[in-house]
């Protein structure tokens, strides 16, 4: 079965700095375009930060300067380095992906990891 498994979210102070990660599991043969979505109490999913296959990643204005999202292709795995957090960041974080398998591509949502960002 293919999927995303994600970690790295948390409790953490204004200021402070987490590492999500997001693997890809199963039978593919690699990982095209992904993103990163977070969705906020009573707010709508939001992207984060977008890196296609080829090409320089897009991150939203809120995070510009502040997140970096990086891929590491031999472990099927994708990061997003959060700094200088803020409590305005507290949201579930979800990766998604555009993944290469036997049968062509398959989407696929990582189940989310919540953190929380205290003032």
């Amino acid at each position: 079965q293919v999927q995303l498994v994600e970690s790295g979210g948390g409790l953490v102070q204004a200021g402070g700095s987490l590492r999500l990660s997001c693997a890809a599991s199963g039978s593919i043969f690699s990982i095209n375009a992904m993103g990163w979505y977070r969705q906020a109490p009573g707010k709508q999913r939001e992207l984060v930060a977008f890196i296609p296959t080829g090409g320089r990643t897009n991150y939203a204005n809120s995070v510009k300067g502040r997140f970096t999202a990086s891929r590491d292709n031999a472990k099927n795995t994708v990061y997003l380095q959060m700094n200088s957090l803020k409590p305005e960041d507290t949201a579930v974080y979800y990766c998604h992906a555009d993944l290469q398998v036997v049968a062509g591509t398959l989407e696929v949502w990582g189940q989310g990891t919540l953190v929380t960002v205290s003032s």
